[in-house]
This record gives structure tokens, sequence and C-alpha cells, in this order.
């Protein structure tokens, strides 16, 4: 178990990277990214991450840890990050986590309820099943081996029916007997976690300067840049904010004002389900985030030393 761990959490544009990275340079500590679009390397402006230059300065962790064309999860998040933070408390540093990708951080400090791995070559045969007989075939056949789970879906939902007989087939244990087992988190630590918190008013306005100053540095030319790559079906499939819509803009879809809105409404979306995650999901120390960055690195620092 490692003594400590400070996670920096809230919803997106609450301020969490510049505080992350004061609280770094003040505790001598090693950034983690808690994100589930900053883990991708190519993307870069339009994620809000740390920039180069700041990631230079001092140790950051997994902001680079996937390509495009790879799929990041919340199991390979925990597997990866928990590695990074023991070695990081085995060279005597802090490990600061940074982001608001809470099942992430849950997957990492509780544990998610179990599940086997997935079987590419047998999801391709049931899906091939599906396509031929239908989802209520499929629904009647699940039934009769995980009726238990068979009840919770309608007959109709094809995607977690497959599921449901592809965990049966490869494990030889029902969904259900999967998501009984008790979570184990993947990290066990002294865990204090710090949430960023912002009224909704002001985080709107935030997050609309903030989506401004994304296409202003160029968020559109780096889409160019991956779409000329060949990335574009991998960037597509992320269903990621504001690069969706600098692809609409790129193929003459949207104007660059219809980009603007559309992202900064998406965004709001994304803040309003994260505060509802950490709200619920999260003990966390709840900070204002309208108060200055240089305010907020003192109040988490006294907190520190108080436990």
């Amino acid at each position: 178990m490692l003594p400590r761990v400070v996670a920096v959490v809230g919803a997106t544009a609450t301020g969490k990277t510049e505080l992350g990275e004061r609280l770094a340079q003040r505790l001598d500590a090693e950034v983690v990214c808690a994100d589930s679009r900053q883990v991708y390397g190519e993307l870069e402006i339009g994620t809000g991450k740390p920039t180069p230059a700041e990631r230079a300065a001092l140790p950051h962790h997994l902001f680079d840890a996937l390509r495009l064309d790879q799929r990041a999860s919340a199991g390979w998040y925990a597997r990866t990050a928990a590695e990074a933070c023991r070695a990081i408390a085995a060279r005597g540093r802090l490990p600061i986590l940074v982001g608001g990708s809470g099942l992430y951080l849950k997957a990492l400090a509780s544990g998610l309820s179990g599940a086997p791995p997935r079987v590419p070559e047998l999801r391709v045969r049931l899906e091939a099943e599906l396509a031929a007989s239908g989802p209520e075939e499929m629904h009647r056949r699940l039934a009769e081996r995980d009726p238990e789970t068979a009840a919770r879906l309608t007959p109709r939902d094809a995607q977690r029916i497959t599921r449901a007989l592809e965990v049966l087939e490869a494990s030889g244990r029902p969904m259900s007997w999967w998501h009984a087992r008790e979570p184990s988190p993947a990290l066990e630590a002294g865990w204090r976690m710090f949430e960023l918190d912002l009224e909704a008013r002001a985080l709107a306005e935030r997050i609309e300067r903030r989506t401004h100053e994304m296409f202003e540095r160029g968020l559109v030319e780096e889409t160019r840049g991956l779409t000329a790559a060949g990335l574009e079906p991998a960037l597509g499939r992320l269903n990621a904010v504001g690069y969706d819509e600098a692809l609409d803009l790129i193929a003459g879809r949207i104007t660059r004002a219809e980009a603007e809105r559309r992202t900064s409404a998406r965004t709001r979306q994304l803040a309003k389900r994260q505060r509802t995650w950490f709200r619920h999901q999260v003990r966390a120390v709840r900070l204002d985030g309208a108060e200055s960055a240089k305010r907020l690195t003192s109040e988490i620092l006294e907190a520190l030393e108080r436990h």
C-alpha cells in the first residue's frame, strides 16, 4: 500500500491542469494523467493537456501512452496508472493524478466489478449470429443460460445481449456472477482527493473562452494534420469534443462560429455529467474553482500537512 496518492479531479475547464502543475512543483511530485482523451499522444490542443514545455519541466506520465488507433478503457487505465504510481513512489516521490475521467479514477482507487477479457474472434462470430437471427433470438438464448441478466435487458438490446453471451462462452460463467464479485482497487494507497467545483454560469463562461482559445491556437490545423496522416477514422470513433466539430468544419459542413458553438455546448454537457459523477461517486475535499490557482495550491498543501 502506498502511503499517499493525491488526486486533483473535477469537471472540465475547472482549472485542474494548472493546479496540478503548481502542486507538483511545490511537492517535488510527478503528474499522472487521469483523462481518457489526454492519454492519446496525437491529441494536444483539443484535450487541454499540459503543454509540451510543462511536460518537459517535470515528470509526467500517461499523457502519450496510446496511439490514436489504440483503445483505452478503464481496466487498461487502472493497470497502467497503478504501475506508474508504484514506480513514482519507489523513487521516493509523490504521484499526483490530474483529470476528470471519473470511471478511470474509480477503477484505480476502488476497482470495478470484474469481467473476463474480451475475445475478438468470439465477438465476431456472435455478431454474425446476431445479424442472421436478430436480437430477440439471441435474447432467448441468453435467457436459457443466464436468466438473471436476460431479465435486466430488453429483447432488442443487441449490444448488451451479445456481450453477455460472449462472457458466458468465454468464461463459462454468467454476467450476473461477474457483477456479484467484490471489486478490489488496482492501487491501494492513502488517497487524498481534491475536487475543483465551479458555479454553473461561471463554468459555462470559462468553457466558452477556452473553446475559442483552442480554435485560435490551431485545433483545426491539428485535426487537418491527423486526417492527412490517415487517422480520421480513429479520431471519429472517439467522438471527441472539439475534434468532431473541427472535422465538420474542414469538410465544409459547418462554419467556424457553429463549430465553436457546438463545441461549447457539448463541453457544458460533459461538465454536467462529470459534476454529477464526482458528487455521487467520489469522496473528495471540494474546493472553489473560482479561487486563484495560487490560493488553491496553498489550501491543498495546508490540508495535506494536517493529515
